[in-house]
């Protein structure tokens, strides 16, 4: 992966940190998988870790 390419996801991550932040697992969830990029190589697991993190409030992205 680039810098670009981690650039993006970080910038994805952090908006929907920015407006679904609180809301359930599932709906961060679904909202990650809906912005993501297809080949963002980001396994679904990680995805889930991402969800819990922005569910209780925090932004992971680090932005």
């Amino acid at each position: 992966m680039h810098d670009t390419d981690d650039a993006a996801l970080f910038s994805v991550v952090h908006g929907v940190a920015g407006r679904f932040a609180g809301q359930p697992v599932p709906v961060v969830m679904e909202a990650l998988l809906r912005h993501l990029p297809p080949a963002s190589g980001v396994e679904v697991t990680d995805i889930r870790r991402i969800a819990e993190e922005i569910s209780v409030g925090r932004d992971p992205s680090g932005l």
